[in-house]
């Protein structure tokens, strides 16, 4: 399995960058983690908006979903340029109907209602689910193509699901939107502090630390989870891979 990073910031993009979106590959198959605003322009810079197999989303936050409406939209004009365009799957929960029905678009995408408690299977990936806590209904994300397995996240407090849900990840993009000492309880977000701790006791091989703050110096993110957990630990960029 191989992950590139396309979008990494929490809220808001910075300039010329991205917020939450991700793009996971394994045999042939692309399935885009999360839309936020930017996503598609850093899309293109590896794969044709068209070449999507599937969309997952964890949630119905701007910055996780910005984007899905121009994705459509690139279907749409595509669909004019060369024939052969097929609807794009993109998997929500339904605690959201609104959010839900906005990911259909005529016939170029298909919101589709994953089920939280089983397994979504999209190509050769199986995704189980972990609901967070966070301001809006939001679930995390157990990735695998049988030989790989990545745990995202997605925005969230520090809770002891999370533990478990992660044990053994062969890598832990968790989110990271507070420094240590900073409360993020209640938005629903984890310090660097958090991060360690959910990767020390979840035994994950490593740490990618994202939807990063737009304040501070964001090294000391990695200094500080890197105080409570002792493997590797590095802070997500635009392009930013892992796995081949």
């Amino acid at each position: 399995m191989k992950l590139t990073v396309l979008g990494y910031w929490g809220g808001y993009p910075g300039a010329g960058e991205a917020t939450s979106g991700y793009l996971l590959q394994s045999e042939g198959f692309n399935l885009l983690v999360d839309c936020g605003s930017g996503v598609l322009s850093q899309l293109q810079k590896y794969i044709k908006p068209e070449e999507l197999d599937a969309v997952v989303i964890s949630h119905y936050h701007a910055d996780h979903v910005a984007d899905i409406g121009v994705l459509q939209y690139s279907r749409l004009i595509q669909s004019f340029l060369q024939e052969g365009i097929k609807t794009l799957p993109i998997y929500g929960h339904n605690e959201d109907e609104a959010g839900l029905l906005s990911l259909t678009h005529l016939q170029h995408t298909k919101g589709i209602a994953y089920d939280p408690s089983g397994e979504l299977k999209v190509g050769p990936f199986t995704i189980t689910f972990q609901l967070t806590k966070h301001a809006a209904v939001c679930y995390a994300m157990r990735i695998t193509d049988g030989k790989d397995t990545i745990v995202y996240t997605a925005d969230t407090a520090l809770i002891p699901e999370l533990v478990p849900f992660s044990h053994n990840a062969d890598l832990l993009i968790a989110e990271c939107n507070f420094y240590k000492g900073m409360d993020g309880s209640g938005p629903g977000h984890m310090t660097s502090e958090d991060c360690g701790k959910l990767a020390h006791q979840s035994e994950a091989r490593q740490l990618l630390l994202t939807h990063l703050p737009h304040f501070g110096q964001l090294s000391q993110l990695v200094t500080e989870a890197k105080e409570v957990y002792n493997n590797k630990v590095e802070l997500a960029s635009s392009g930013w891979t892992w796995g081949a």
